[in-house]
């Protein structure tokens, strides 16, 4: 995986870049992000590049070096996480992976070590790393992942070179989904929902979405001050766990988002699938209206994010929706 297979991250990219060309590549990392927005593809990339031995930048991605690193079956990358049964990575995992990198590389110029999620070391195992960041043996690179680098000691926070990670933009998500062989309508689906992890965007059901997104646009179509019934019926039928209610509001957000493009004059909309009902929904409110369901929204979504009840804080938004586009 070359460095131009990362999509998202390219300051990032170009800073490795830069460091291979110069051969000054520091001996350990942090690395920090949410899961799925590229941490371990970046690590690899950045391993891959520094072992092959083809491009001065970069890696070929197609010599025997190249192949194993991407093919997950090279002898000098080393990748410790916490074992099946357990919580944490132990202390003995810990002094496992200090004797490998001791060792002499088997073909690599170096040994390497990719640790996830770094966060859950145990104190011991922690303090044991200390020692191996101070004086990595043999020219071994360290690469910690972990979501919240303030979870880690302050001395090997120290120690590491941080680089944070930002979440996948929902383009990006969407380029990288239709990469994966998902159809061009289920990745825009899902691209607003990922919230920014291709982690999450794998996680999602696709069917279910499908069908929530139909049933969003009936309803949406129903809503009627006159009839209130309309209201609490589509409050009852979106309203369900927490992240259930949030998965209904990012639908609901990506349909309001199309909605006011549309009645921007512009036809470039993320729901290409259900452009016909866009159309006639969006043609029965202006921009302002659109414009004022998208503050709605967004405001009822941090309502749920601070526990407001969903049910209740759906019939709100759904009143208020009901009595814009009347």
């Amino acid at each position: 995986m070359p460095f131009a297979d990362i999509i998202g991250h390219e300051r990032i990219v170009e800073v490795f870049r830069r460091s291979v060309r110069s051969g000054k590549t520091p001996h350990s990392y942090i690395f920090e992000g949410i899961p799925g927005c590229g941490r371990k593809k970046t690590a690899l990339a950045l391993i891959q590049a520094l072992f092959c031995k083809a491009v001065a930048d970069d890696a070929c991605g197609v010599c025997p070096s190249c192949r194993k690193v991407a093919g997950g079956n090279h002898g000098d990358i080393h990748f410790v996480e916490p074992l099946p049964d357990k919580r944490d990575i132990s202390i003995d995992q810990l002094r496992e992976i200090q004797r490998e990198l001791a060792l002499r590389p088997y073909e690599a110029p170096r040994k390497a070590c990719i640790m996830e999620p770094a966060e859950r070391m145990s104190v011991n195992a922690a303090n044991s790393l200390l020692k191996t960041l101070e004086e990595p043996p043999g020219n071994a690179i360290i690469i910690l992942l972990t979501e919240n680098a303030e979870m880690l000691l302050p001395t090997i926070r120290s120690r590491c070179q941080l680089i944070r990670f930002s979440s996948l933009s929902p383009e990006n998500v969407r380029l990288l989904l239709e990469q994966s062989g998902l159809s061009a309508d289920v990745a825009e689906l899902l691209a607003p929902l990922s919230e920014g992890s291709m982690k999450r965007a794998g996680e999602l059901d696709n069917d279910t979405l499908v069908m929530r997104r139909e049933t969003l646009l009936t309803h949406l179509a129903a809503l009627d001050l006159g009839r209130i019934r309309t209201i609490f019926d589509t409050a009852e039928e979106l309203a369900g766990n927490r992240d259930e209610t949030l998965e209904s509001l990012d639908l609901l957000l990506s349909v309001a988002r199309d909605t006011v493009y549309l009645n921007a004059g512009c036809t470039d909309i993320v729901n290409t699938a259900i452009r016909p009902a866009l159309e006639s929904f969006a043609a029965g409110c202006t921009l302002d209206c659109a414009l004022q369901m998208l503050g709605d929204i967004i405001e009822t979504r941090r309502a749920i994010q601070r526990n407001a009840n969903n049910k209740l804080a759906l019939e709100c938004l759904f009143m208020k929706m009901a009595e814009a586009i009347a």
